[in-house]
């Protein structure tokens, strides 16, 4: 066998070597980014991949590896991740660390005493000229050139100017000194007395003052009203000597404190007590009504004496093959209590206009009807397949027995596919108990419940009611969405582990 040439028996090792550094160095940007976890994460699993292709022991590993790291980074992390948020006050309100909280009072300014002046802008090449022009003297003044840059900031000197001497350059119009607005924050200017200006309004300069200075016991004190600011670990905000909270928050840890919130507060456990059963109920009934119509319909297109069956196959395959999305926003407008189509029809041979989105009732209804529609082709599909490979001599003999088309649907079809449509049905359940694309564009969660302080609607899963403690309507509570996120989780898991072990005890009964 010729041997491999030099250059090619190096090619692998320096291949390896820039994917190494390349990882390191995305770990490093992440880390840097204050992602923690995640660097860690991309950390472990770029030392894993570096052992496993370069060790001869971990050959057979180097085939597994990618669906391991791949599982690794997009469901072991977010669960992981999820999990920490839960035990912390992450929200809208404390969405910061606290070093980035501090830094961010830090540099807070305030408008101080002195002249005012007003800014006009020049381009000067890749850079500006900034003009300011004393509003109550008319004294102006040049600064410039420079560099705008709102990633950090930028000092300039500024100097007088002659009144009757243009600017060099063109002046920028509104538009480009509006979009120059998070650069020109982080200019300052030092007028010629001394004084520094920095932008106040939309095109004004005034003298600024930074509004806390830290203490050596970090504590911070207020320049413009007094006192001290000091930060409580309990609530994640710094507070003044009266007790009033100073935005922005920080994140800190609170243990068990939103699990707690989930048992104790009644605001959040009267609702969560109902959706959850509701969240039951309806992926409990979504299956039984998509598997019994995708299994009968099963055995009547299995039907051979059955005359354009491809057809109708093609036909019932149809609300499956069409995007899911599409279905709903269809369904949406169908049932629209004024203009859609069934309250017309309803309403022509009945008078009646039912109230689909308004109607606790009638809005379940609907969406168990819509998702049995979304549902029922594919266990129309798996039944087909399971149907076909029964022998057709258990028909045949039972044909002979004079059974007929029910008791060979009980008795042979039924107990025949039951065994292995069994895991499908298990995991049909989890995934409709946390469908959360259908409740959020058919009837997002309305109508609410009328007796909860927190927003929770009638026709909430479990997976929306917290989206909404999230995202909408209750100041964007991430921790406690996390902490619900787990509970969903450990329950959704524990019925999924129930059903199968009972399953498995049925099965072992009949043996």
């Amino acid at each position: 066998m010729p041997q491999p040439s030099p250059l090619r028996r190096m090619l692998a090792p320096a291949l390896a070597a820039v994917a190494v550094l390349g990882a390191l160095y995305l770990v490093t940007l992440v880390y840097a980014a204050g992602e923690t976890l995640l660097a860690m994460t991309l950390l472990a699993t770029t030392t894993a991949a570096l052992w496993i292709y370069t060790s001869p022991r971990t050959y057979a590993y180097r085939y597994l590896f990618p669906g391991i790291a791949a599982a690794l980074i997009f469901v072991v992390f977010p669960m992981v991740y999820t999990f920490t948020i839960g035990f912390t006050n992450y929200s809208s309100g404390n969405l910061l660390t606290f070093k980035r909280a501090t830094a961010y009072l830090v540099e807070e300014v305030y408008r101080g005493a002195g002249a005012t002046y007003d800014a006009a802008l020049f381009a000067d090449g890749g850079r500006v000229r900034l003009r300011l022009q004393d509003a109550d003297s008319g004294a102006l003044f040049s600064a410039g050139p420079v560099a705008l840059d709102a990633g950090r900031a930028v000092a300039v000197q500024a100097r007088p100017a002659a009144g009757d001497a243009p600017e060099a350059g063109q002046q920028l119009p509104l538009k480009a000194l509006i979009a120059s607005q998070a650069a020109l924050k982080r200019l300052s200017v030092t007028m010629p007395d001394g004084s520094l200006v920095r932008l106040s309004g939309l095109h004004e300069f005034a003298p600024v003052r930074l509004r806390y200075t830290p203490n050596p016991d970090g504590s911070l004190t207020d320049q413009e009203q007094g006192g001290v600011i000091r930060p409580d670990w309990k609530t994640g905000f710094y507070l003044t000597a009266d007790g009033r909270q100073v935005q922005p928050g920080f994140q800190v840890p609170v243990g068990w404190g939103n699990y707690k919130r989930i048992c104790t507060d009644a605001s959040l456990r009267q609702p969560f007590g109902r959706i959850f059963l509701w969240t039951v109920v309806f992926s409990a009934l979504t299956v039984v009504f998509a598997t019994s119509l995708g299994m009968v319909l099963a055995v009547l297109l299995s039907w051979d004496a059955l005359r354009g069956r491809s057809i109708y196959r093609l036909l019932l395959f149809l609300p499956y093959a069409v995007p899911g999305f599409i279905s709903i926003l269809v369904f949406k407008g169908l049932f629209n209590n004024n203009t859609g189509e069934i309250n017309l029809i309803l309403h022509a041979l009945f008078g009646i206009r039912p109230t689909w989105f308004s109607d606790p009732f009638l809005a379940r209804s609907m969406l168990l009807i819509v998702n049995t529609w979304l549902g029922f082709p594919y266990m129309m599909l798996i039944c087909m397949g399971l149907i076909k490979a029964i022998p057709a001599d258990l028909y045949e003999a039972a044909a002979v027995a004079g059974a007929g088309p029910l008791t060979n649907f009980f008795r042979i079809t039924v107990p025949l596919i039951r065994r292995p449509l069994t895991p499908l049905l298990i995991s049909s359940f989890a995934f409709n108990f946390n469908n959360f694309v259908l409740i959020s564009l058919l009837t997002g969660g309305h109508p609410d419940f009328l007796d909860t302080t927190v927003p929770a609607g009638t026709t909430d899963l479990l997976v929306s009611y917290t989206y909404r403690m999230a995202f909408q309507d209750s100041g964007q509570q991430y921790g406690l969405a996390a902490a619900i996120s787990t509970v969903i989780f450990l329950l959704v898991a524990a019925i999924c582990l129930v059903q199968i072990r009972t399953t498995h005890i049925a099965e072992e009964e009949r043996r």
